[in-house]
């Protein structure tokens, strides 16, 4: 496990890592991997997965009108409703831009607690955490779904074996969900500037060929994931067949633009099958 025990060279005070396979098994872990972290928004993709299952279970529809006028849930979950950044006001028509957006994902989950008439935190507790296992993860105080969770390392190891053999979802709805929606899309990617086409699937930010990116060089075009500003990040490669979730004690910034990508490239060399 020499990839993962590069995060010592981090400058953090504090970091933990996994690998998994797609078949869900964890084949390397390093530092303290129970430790819960702020997750900032990686937050998002496990919020998206419960908007998922509410759409697979009939409470709401993909297609179906949610925030602004002309928008919908696969507009929210996919970036492009049209709301700013951190405030929910509306700065360009839906589907024009991928304007990333924590003010969408807090419309997404008041649109789920409405629908399914439970508070949204408790629907992703009863969604996705505790059938996973994930006893570490919650919403700090009920708050927003796009970057208030907590987690571990091992309980992030759990979602990211679910994302390649999913027992929550129906396979084709995950594969939905990682299949870039409004192809062709301009946006920024926070952190690594102005992306064209800034591709997304629903809730997850998809590698394809952005230059630069927080993955590695060597990820697949398949690629998906997100990353936060907590210095987190969960990538699953499925032509890798890895995945891998890193959290740490330090805020993003250049040092993880620095050491992120090299890491990641480590841990496929290291652990993607002959």
């Amino acid at each position: 496990m020499q990839s993962l025990a590069l995060i010592e060279t981090w400058p953090v005070s504090a970091a933990a890592a996994a690998v998994v396979r797609g078949d869900g098994t964890v084949v390397g872990t390093y530092g303290p991997v129970d430790r819960t972290f702020p997750l900032a928004s990686v937050t998002k993709p496990l919020a998206a997965y419960a908007v998922l299952v509410a759409y697979e279970e009939g409470a709401i529809d993909l297609d179906e009108a949610a925030g602004p006028a002309g928008s919908t849930v696969r507009h929210l979950l996919a970036h492009t409703s049209g709301l700013a950044f951190d405030e929910h006001r509306v700065t360009a028509e839906p589907g024009v831009r991928r304007l990333y957006s924590n003010a969408g994902f807090e419309v997404l989950g008041d649109h789920v607690a409405k629908a399914t008439d439970i508070p949204f935190a408790e629907y992703l507790r009863q969604a996705v955490w505790e059938p996973l296992g994930m006893t570490a993860t919650a919403l700090e105080g009920g708050g927003s779904p796009a970057k208030d969770g907590v987690s571990s390392v091992t309980d992030l190891a759990r979602f990211a074996a679910e994302l390649q053999a999913p027992r929550l979802l129906d396979p084709r709805t995950v594969a939905e969900a990682m299949t870039v929606q409004y192809p062709g899309t301009k946006g920024v990617l926070p952190g690594y500037g102005h992306q064209n086409p800034n591709d997304w699937g629903l809730g997850f930010e998809i590698r394809d060929g952005k230059a630069p990116h927080w993955t590695g060089a060597s990820s697949s075009s398949r690629t998906f994931g997100h990353f936060g500003q907590s210095g987190t990040f969960l990538w699953v490669d499925p032509d890798a067949e890895l995945a891998c979730t890193v959290l740490t004690d330090r805020a993003f910034g250049p040092w993880a633009v620095e050491v992120w990508p090299g890491f990641t490239d480590a841990v496929l060399q290291e652990f993607r099958r002959p």
